[in-house]
């Protein structure tokens, strides 16, 4: 049992409701005296901060609970309803929408196919409508391949050509006057990053790397529990990172074919393989094959495991100049490219990474299932909101 904090009766008021309402979010639903030995609050103070609670419409009654030794005792709940959270993953080809309700519960999906001649804010309403919100939204969160710029309010690491529309000035209070309420808009790498943090592989660390290696490549870094953005919110846009062997953007132009991109993206890796012997349509099957090959012991199963060491150590490269700068505990490998690579590409980029590094920062796979970019922003949208109704709007309301 936690004792009480101790402060004036506005204050107290605000930090009881708010523990209290964090305490059904992950117990819940709870009886009056469950509450009570929960957050260390006496049954007078429960009853009154439960009645306020239920007036505000943040909290319900759920029923009666019965059959056990004692009075029956009235159980209460978050009321879902209290708030509704959209998140939406962005690419060139598709919109996809998940509505969420304030306990985190999905009430509506839809994917929309992109038809980039519609103006953007018009686009993006479509989608959310399509996903039949049950009620106003109170934020929405979208990922997408590229970052904010804060410094500029501009959409930067993409071009119009990835994101039609995106790059426009104030991007920000446009879709947020188009769309009605609060939006975020966040780089979907990390959003992933978000995602593993909360339900995923990365649980149990506070400093973490993220690597998406996929057609492109991207990353995200978790310092201390928190993400780092970076001054220029682009922390983490690893594929212009200059890497030796391979063209610099002073070679290649602003958003040419260069850098770590170039070394180990999806085209690189899918003709690094080739030269090894493994013949597919495109990356992804190309790994898939390296590795059923790799299982053999004739000559070809040679040459692919030789082809999935140096993929591994293209990969540990540009891990170990970040590893030398951030030194996390942990590394987290997700997208197309480790999906299809599986353990034994996770165990090669392990062992090389230690070679190169003073450090031995830990590599998993991807711990994460569906579509993670909207997981995280589902994550962070909540976040946001229930720290504004359980704190911020009772707070001023005391």
């Amino acid at each position: 049992m936690k004792p009480p904090l101790h402060g004036t009766p506005s204050l107290m008021r605000a930090i009881n409701e708010g523990r209290a309402l964090r305490v059904l979010l992950e117990r819940g639903p709870l009886t009056r005296p469950e509450i009570g030995e929960l957050t260390g609050l006496s049954k007078p103070t429960a009853f009154q901060l439960l009645a306020r609670l239920q007036e505000a419409g943040l909290v319900v009654a759920d029923g009666i609970r019965a059959g056990q030794p004692g009075p029956t005792a009235e159980i209460y709940r978050i009321n879902p309803d209290a708030a509704y959270v959209a998140a939406l993953d962005v690419t060139h080809d598709r919109i996809s929408v998940q509505i969420a309700d304030l306990t985190g519960t999905i009430r509506g999906e839809h994917t929309l196919p992109q038809t980039t001649q519609d103006p953007l804010v018009d686009r993006l309403a479509a989608a959310l409508a399509a996903a039949t919100p049950p009620g106003p939204l109170r934020r929405i969160v979208i990922g997408v391949q590229g970052a904010v710029d804060p410094t500029t309010g501009l959409l930067s690491y993409a071009t119009d050509e990835d994101l039609p529309g995106w790059r426009i000035p104030d991007l920000l209070p446009t879709l947020r006057a188009g769309l009605g309420t609060e939006v975020d808009v966040e780089n979907d790498v990390n959003l992933v990053a978000l995602a593993e943090q909360a339900h995923g592989a990365a649980t149990d660390h506070s400093d973490f790397v993220l690597l998406w290696a996929d057609e492109g490549l991207g990353s995200a870094l978790v310092i201390g529990g928190r993400l780092h953005r970076g001054f220029f919110g682009g922390a983490g846009e690893v594929g212009y990172m200059p890497t030796p062997g391979v063209a610099t953007a002073r070679d290649g132009g602003r958003f040419g074919h260069h850098g770590y991109q170039a070394l180990v993206g999806g085209p690189a890796v899918h003709a690094l393989l080739r030269t090894y012997g493994v013949e597919a349509p495109d990356f992804h099957r190309a790994m898939t094959a390296a590795i059923e090959m790799a299982q053999g012991t004739d000559r070809a199963a040679e040459e692919a495991r030789a082809g999935l060491r140096l993929v591994a150590s293209r990969l540990a490269v540009g891990l170990a100049a970040i590893a030398s700068v951030v030194d996390p505990g942990l590394v987290v490998l997700t997208g197309g490219l480790p999906a299809a690579g599986g353990e034994l590409l996770r165990d090669l980029v392990e062992r090389e990474l230690h070679a190169l590094t003073h450090s031995r920062p830990q590599v998993r796979l991807s711990a994460l299932e569906g579509n993670p970019v909207l997981a995280g922003a589902l994550e962070l949208g909540l976040t946001v909101v229930r720290e504004e109704l359980f704190e911020g709007v009772l707070i001023s309301r005391s």
